[in-house]
């Protein structure tokens, strides 16, 4: 939840999830801007940032699910009791975007009408977990339309860069055992990495989107966040050229033969409207990069 205070009065603001590494980010820029910010892990909250994050787990419902659902619905419910909660922004994921039954070809260009299905959610990487998203964000509109709560989602892509939390996170765990030339998450194998396109996006970019969505009155809807669509195979070539001495991965898991998935293309026309200009993706890599240098975390 956060509430802004009218007239002279000072802003407040209340994070959830604010250890977490979005968050963290959301915190530091709103004390930037002048905000008293109120930062909590589970408790009442406006820019709703803690959701688990798994791949892997032998109880989903009670591990991802239920965490996402029921904890979104806890957060809200305290909003709608609140009378001086204004608007709600929600972080969400763009795992509850591309999951629609659409084909995605590099022809295909996704905006923010596309919203997964429960149904197409499964046969994924991750499944449950785009899954546990997709549930909390249906369940956040539903709840938000019928109890009058001005809500924004944030959908953001992989998330990258610096990071101010002392645990590293899924998304930069993927580039930290890429350039430790490991695959992520085909077990057994090394030096390669995945015949997987993923949207790229710097941390900053989404936090800013994050404050601009509850400060801009016209902002509306969804938002995805993404600067570029780029194959592993490109994140690995950008890598070479910047750290010629780091240990790369040189093949495709799935071997140079097979079809790489597509680039498709993703909309940056709602995320224009809040006036976000990202951060190109050779220096977001650049910027995650020299953070895990810096933290002793790799060896160049």
């Amino acid at each position: 939840m956060a509430r802004v205070l009218d007239g002279d009065e000072e802003k407040r603001v209340c994070v959830t999830g604010a250890s977490g590494y979005i968050a963290s980010w959301i915190v530091k820029l709103l004390l930037h801007r002048g905000y008293v910010v109120h930062a909590t892990v589970r408790s009442l909250s406006m820019f709703h940032t803690a959701s688990p994050v798994l791949l892997e787990t032998s109880n989903p419902q009670a591990d991802l699910i239920d965490p996402a659902v029921k904890g979104t619905l806890n957060v809200l419910s305290s909003c709608a009791k609140a009378p001086s909660v204004k608007r709600v922004i929600f972080t969400s994921s763009a795992a509850t975007v591309f999951h629609s039954g659409r084909p995605i070809t590099s022809e295909t260009l996704v905006d923010e009408t596309w919203f997964s299905t429960p149904e197409a959610c499964k046969g994924f990487i991750g499944d449950t977990y785009t899954l546990s998203k997709t549930l909390a964000e249906i369940a956040a509109w539903k709840f938000c339309e019928e109890n009058g709560i001005d809500l924004i989602s944030i959908n953001p892509v992989a998330v990258i860069g610096p990071m101010l939390q002392p645990v590293i996170n899924w998304s930069t765990d993927l580039l930290f055992n890429l350039v430790n030339g490991k695959s992520y998450i085909i077990k057994g194998q090394s030096d390669t990495y995945l015949n997987a396109t993923f949207g790229w996006v710097h941390v900053k970019d989404v936090a800013e989107a994050h404050i601009k969505a509850f400060e801009i009155p016209s902002a509306n809807g969804r938002y995805i966040m993404c600067e570029t669509v780029a194959h592993f195979s490109q994140i690995v070539d950008i890598l070479k050229e910047l750290y010629p001495t780091l240990k790369l991965p040189y093949k495709c898991a799935e071997g140079q033969s097979f079809p790489f998935q597509p680039t498709y293309q993703i909309s940056k026309d709602k995320a224009r409207s809040l006036g976000i200009e990202y951060i190109p993706l050779r220096e977001t890599l650049k910027e995650a990069v020299d953070f895990l240098i810096e933290k002793k975390l790799i060896t160049p």
